[in-house]
């Protein structure tokens, strides 16, 4: 399912939002200016690269640990990227009208990190460098559940070789996300030879997205 958009209007223009889509899209051009090697470096250095921090403590792997937020900006291919920022553009806007511009931009960089720890959690032993924003957005998505549960959400429905398309409730359509990543996560635990989807900063991302919002989003605001 691939959401378009969504039936709540933003009180203001969503600067930071914007402002994370604009520097994503500017590292993957970067990347794609790199020949193969280069970019397996790139990769490699500021990536997720689990076994790197696991078999040490975070503390004495600075570099290791960093890599937990600039991983968040990275992107394997032009699905990769796409699919990614579009998640963000739909739900980001109103989850930064709620927490404000200041809040959002530590919330969306603590589901970054927590999401990329979780995967870490997971795969211990990989040695295979991951990137992309998905744990950060997962974040989005958790919070935007907790926020907007009654929103309804355009979204186009491949249904066979067709594709339709209908207003979903978000509360639906994020729910059931959850569990199509929790579902596939729970089946590549143990999985030597994983399917290179990062399942469990999906899970992570999402579930300290819906706690970090319950506990950022002020107490009087706009219900929907």
């Amino acid at each position: 399912m691939i959401p378009l958009r969504d039936n709540v209007k933003s009180s203001r223009f969503p600067v930071v939002t914007v402002a994370i889509i604009a520097i994503n899209l500017a590292v993957f051009f970067f990347e794609l200016s790199l020949d193969q090697p280069g970019l397996y470096v790139f990769f490699s250095r500021y990536g997720v690269v689990p076994a790197r921090i696991s078999q040490s403590p975070l503390f004495a792997q600075g570099d290791a640990a960093l890599t937990l937020v600039t991983a968040t900006f990275i992107h394997g291919g032009w699905a990769h990227i796409i699919g990614n920022m579009l998640y963000l553009w739909v739900f980001g806007d109103n989850v930064e009208d709620v927490l404000g511009r200041g809040r959002f931009i530590l919330f969306y960089l603590g589901a970054g990190v927590a999401g990329n720890a979780a995967h870490v959690l997971a795969n211990a032993q990989s040695a295979i460098p991951t990137v992309g924003a998905s744990g950060a957005v997962a974040g989005v998505l958790g919070a935007y559940f907790l926020l907007y549960p009654r929103a309804r959400v355009l979204t186009l429905i491949p249904i066979g070789i067709f594709l339709h398309l209908a207003e979903v409730p978000a509360s639906i359509l994020l729910m059931l996300w959850f569990v199509i990543q929790l579902a596939f996560g729970l089946l590549d635990l143990g999985v030597q030879v994983s399917q290179g989807v990062a399942w469990w900063a999906h899970i992570g991302g999402f579930a300290s997205g819906t706690v970090a919002a319950r506990l950022l989003r002020p107490r009087k605001r706009r219900e929907f």
